[in-house]
Protein backbone atom coordinates (compact mmCIF):
# COMPACT_ATOMS: atom_id res chain seq x y z
CA UNK A 1 0.00 0.00 0.00
CA UNK A 2 1.39 3.47 -1.51
CA UNK A 3 -0.35 5.33 2.09
CA UNK A 4 1.77 2.84 4.75
CA UNK A 5 4.86 4.36 2.81
CA UNK A 6 3.83 7.89 2.74
CA UNK A 7 2.82 7.50 6.61
CA UNK A 8 6.14 5.60 7.09
CA UNK A 9 7.69 8.77 5.53
CA UNK A 10 6.59 11.46 7.53
CA UNK A 11 6.80 9.23 10.50
CA UNK A 12 11.06 9.51 9.56
CA UNK A 13 10.66 13.31 9.14
CA UNK A 14 8.55 13.86 12.08
CA UNK A 15 11.35 12.24 14.26
CA UNK A 16 14.51 14.16 12.98
CA UNK A 17 12.55 17.12 13.43
CA UNK A 18 11.60 16.08 17.02
CA UNK A 19 15.05 15.08 17.47
CA UNK A 20 16.76 18.78 15.61
CA UNK A 21 14.68 21.32 16.86
CA UNK A 22 15.77 23.26 19.71
CA UNK A 23 12.43 23.49 21.34
CA UNK A 24 11.07 20.86 23.68
CA UNK A 25 7.51 21.97 22.62
CA UNK A 26 7.93 21.35 18.87
CA UNK A 27 10.10 18.11 19.68
CA UNK A 28 7.09 17.02 22.33
CA UNK A 29 4.53 17.83 18.93
CA UNK A 30 6.65 15.46 16.89
CA UNK A 31 6.82 13.01 18.94
CA UNK A 32 2.81 13.22 19.00
CA UNK A 33 2.21 13.22 15.76
CA UNK A 34 4.90 9.57 15.41
CA UNK A 35 2.08 8.23 17.72
CA UNK A 36 -0.82 9.67 15.97
CA UNK A 37 0.22 8.48 12.29
CA UNK A 38 0.87 4.82 13.74
CA UNK A 39 -2.57 4.55 14.99
CA UNK A 40 -3.50 5.29 11.52
CA UNK A 41 -1.39 2.89 10.46
CA UNK A 42 -2.80 0.21 12.76
CA UNK A 43 -6.03 1.16 11.08
CA UNK A 44 -4.99 0.52 7.57
CA UNK A 45 -3.43 -2.52 8.75
CA UNK A 46 -7.10 -3.15 10.08
CA UNK A 47 -6.12 -3.70 13.74
CA UNK A 48 -8.66 -1.22 15.13
CA UNK A 49 -8.13 -2.13 18.70
CA UNK A 50 -4.59 -1.73 18.52
CA UNK A 51 -5.18 1.86 17.03
CA UNK A 52 -7.59 2.89 19.31
CA UNK A 53 -4.84 1.63 22.59
CA UNK A 54 -2.37 3.53 20.46
CA UNK A 55 -4.46 7.08 20.83
CA UNK A 56 -4.73 6.82 24.52
CA UNK A 57 -1.66 6.29 25.56
CA UNK A 58 -0.34 8.88 22.70
CA UNK A 59 -3.00 11.47 24.15
CA UNK A 60 -1.68 10.94 27.85
CA UNK A 61 1.47 10.44 27.10
CA UNK A 62 1.14 13.76 25.21
CA UNK A 63 -0.11 15.61 28.23
CA UNK A 64 2.32 14.11 30.67
CA UNK A 65 5.06 15.71 28.17
CA UNK A 66 2.98 18.38 27.73
CA UNK A 67 2.87 19.76 30.90
CA UNK A 68 6.29 18.81 31.65
CA UNK A 69 7.79 20.80 29.22
CA UNK A 70 5.87 23.90 29.22
CA UNK A 71 7.75 24.78 32.70
CA UNK A 72 10.90 24.23 31.25
CA UNK A 73 10.47 25.76 27.67
CA UNK A 74 9.25 29.36 27.51
CA UNK A 75 8.50 30.16 24.59
CA UNK A 76 6.57 32.88 22.89
CA UNK A 77 5.24 33.70 19.69
CA UNK A 78 5.94 36.85 18.07
CA UNK A 79 4.23 38.33 14.99
CA UNK A 80 6.84 37.08 12.31
CA UNK A 81 6.46 33.36 10.88
CA UNK A 82 8.63 31.33 8.96
CA UNK A 83 7.48 30.65 5.66
CA UNK A 84 9.23 27.61 5.48
CA UNK A 85 7.58 26.32 8.98
CA UNK A 86 3.81 27.37 7.42
CA UNK A 87 4.42 25.59 4.60
CA UNK A 88 5.50 22.41 6.52
CA UNK A 89 2.79 22.62 8.44
CA UNK A 90 0.09 23.28 6.14
CA UNK A 91 1.66 20.05 3.79
CA UNK A 92 1.51 17.76 6.83
CA UNK A 93 -2.01 18.54 7.92
CA UNK A 94 -3.41 17.96 4.46
CA UNK A 95 -1.55 14.59 4.55
CA UNK A 96 -2.98 14.08 8.25
CA UNK A 97 -6.36 15.13 6.27
CA UNK A 98 -5.93 12.73 3.09
CA UNK A 99 -4.76 9.59 5.18
CA UNK A 100 -7.63 9.71 7.50
CA UNK A 101 -9.92 10.39 3.97
CA UNK A 102 -8.67 7.67 2.70
CA UNK A 103 -9.33 5.45 5.60
CA UNK A 104 -12.52 6.32 5.16
CA UNK A 105 -12.78 4.92 1.66
CA UNK A 106 -11.96 1.65 2.69
CA UNK A 107 -14.53 1.07 5.43
CA UNK A 108 -17.55 -0.85 3.85
CA UNK A 109 -20.84 1.15 3.58
CA UNK A 110 -22.73 1.82 7.10
CA UNK A 111 -24.69 -1.08 8.32
CA UNK A 112 -23.00 -3.59 6.10
CA UNK A 113 -21.77 -6.56 8.31
CA UNK A 114 -18.05 -7.26 6.83
CA UNK A 115 -17.74 -10.59 8.68
CA UNK A 116 -20.92 -11.84 7.20
CA UNK A 117 -19.09 -11.45 3.95
CA UNK A 118 -15.90 -13.54 4.58
CA UNK A 119 -16.43 -17.14 5.80
CA UNK A 120 -13.49 -17.76 7.11
CA UNK A 121 -13.34 -14.30 9.25
CA UNK A 122 -12.04 -14.88 12.91
CA UNK A 123 -15.87 -13.89 14.35
CA UNK A 124 -17.27 -16.41 12.10
CA UNK A 125 -15.23 -19.25 13.76
CA UNK A 126 -15.81 -17.98 17.37
CA UNK A 127 -20.24 -18.13 16.30
CA UNK A 128 -19.57 -21.53 14.91
CA UNK A 129 -17.03 -23.10 16.97
CA UNK A 130 -17.06 -21.24 20.31
CA UNK A 131 -19.59 -23.24 22.56
CA UNK A 132 -17.68 -26.60 21.21
CA UNK A 133 -14.07 -25.07 22.02
CA UNK A 134 -14.29 -23.56 24.99
CA UNK A 135 -17.29 -24.81 26.46
CA UNK A 136 -18.73 -20.89 28.02
CA UNK A 137 -22.35 -20.53 26.54
CA UNK A 138 -21.46 -17.05 26.35
CA UNK A 139 -19.70 -16.51 23.23
CA UNK A 140 -19.10 -13.14 24.35
CA UNK A 141 -17.08 -14.05 27.39
CA UNK A 142 -15.81 -17.02 25.67
CA UNK A 143 -13.75 -14.36 22.48
CA UNK A 144 -12.77 -12.05 25.72
CA UNK A 145 -11.29 -14.76 28.22
CA UNK A 146 -10.34 -17.75 26.07
CA UNK A 147 -9.84 -16.94 22.39
CA UNK A 148 -8.25 -13.32 22.99
CA UNK A 149 -7.43 -13.23 26.66
CA UNK A 150 -3.68 -12.24 26.31
CA UNK A 151 -4.52 -9.15 23.96
CA UNK A 152 -7.14 -8.33 26.26
CA UNK A 153 -5.08 -8.23 28.81
CA UNK A 154 -2.44 -6.25 27.29
CA UNK A 155 -4.62 -3.60 26.25
CA UNK A 156 -5.95 -3.50 29.64
CA UNK A 157 -3.09 -3.50 31.46
CA UNK A 158 -1.72 -0.45 28.75
CA UNK A 159 -4.98 1.46 29.28
CA UNK A 160 -4.81 1.06 33.09
CA UNK A 161 -0.97 2.17 33.55
CA UNK A 162 -1.15 4.77 31.29
CA UNK A 163 -3.96 6.21 32.83
CA UNK A 164 -2.72 5.81 36.56
CA UNK A 165 0.58 7.07 35.40
CA UNK A 166 -1.29 10.41 34.23
CA UNK A 167 -3.39 11.00 37.24
CA UNK A 168 -0.46 10.64 39.00
CA UNK A 169 1.62 13.44 37.61
CA UNK A 170 -1.47 15.85 36.91
CA UNK A 171 -2.81 15.55 40.21
CA UNK A 172 -2.66 19.23 41.92
CA UNK A 173 -0.58 18.54 45.43
CA UNK A 174 1.34 16.11 46.43
CA UNK A 175 1.39 14.07 49.56
CA UNK A 176 5.09 14.25 51.56
CA UNK A 177 5.31 13.31 55.01
CA UNK A 178 7.92 15.53 56.59
CA UNK A 179 8.23 14.51 59.74
CA UNK A 180 5.28 12.68 60.55
CA UNK A 181 2.89 15.96 59.08
CA UNK A 182 1.38 15.83 56.05
CA UNK A 183 1.42 19.22 54.26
Amino acid sequence: MLILYVLMLFMIIAAVIAVETRSLLSAVICVGSIGFVGSLMFLFLAAPDIAITQIVVEVLGLIILIRATISRDLTFISGDKEFFGVVVSIVLIAVIFLAGMKVLDTLPAFGTAIFTQVPDAASQVYLSEGLQRTGAANIVASVILDFRAYDTLGEATVLFTSILGASVILRKKSKRRLGGSTE
